[in-house]
């Protein structure tokens, strides 16, 4: 395994075990994820480490392909999806997530609990759909 493999792995591996301690502790319905608890505190954490430790990649990955440094964050995925590594609707997506990333991380009292579950449940699928489209890329290299 090559190094840029190996250190994908690793990464791959760390998402996947902050979303399965989102998926532990999110509450079965909207309702059930208050502000100012344990459990929002474990969901809310754990989802901005995983977007956090995709954002890293995201942006390693443009400077390793030869797309350039991206701007910020949202221009990470869209020079991904440009390249055709990700598709683009995707991009918009994890664009959207780094959004979170940056409320989570500045303003945390302004976050909506209900986003907050919304992407605490639709968010993993896309992070994942990421992390496969670079773990194809790291297979043919």
């Amino acid at each position: 395994m090559s190094p840029r493999a190996a250190v994908l792995a690793e990464k791959i591996t760390t998402v996947e075990r902050h979303l399965r301690r989102v998926a532990e502790r999110l509450p079965q319905a909207p309702n059930g994820l208050q502000p100012m608890t344990d459990t929002s505190y474990a969901v809310i954490l754990h989802l901005w480490q995983a977007v956090q430790v995709v954002i890293d990649l995201a942006v390693s990955s443009c400077v390793q392909m030869g797309l350039g440094a991206p701007a910020n964050y949202g221009d990470a995925f869209g020079k991904l999806a440009d390249a055709q590594v990700i598709e683009g609707a995707l991009a918009e997506r994890l664009t959207r997530a780094a959004g979170f990333r940056n409320v989570v991380a500045h303003a945390y009292e302004a976050l909506d609990m209900g986003r907050v579950f919304a992407a605490a449940v639709e968010g993993p699928t896309d992070l994942r759909a990421f992390l496969g489209a670079l773990a194809r890329i790291a297979g043919k290299a």
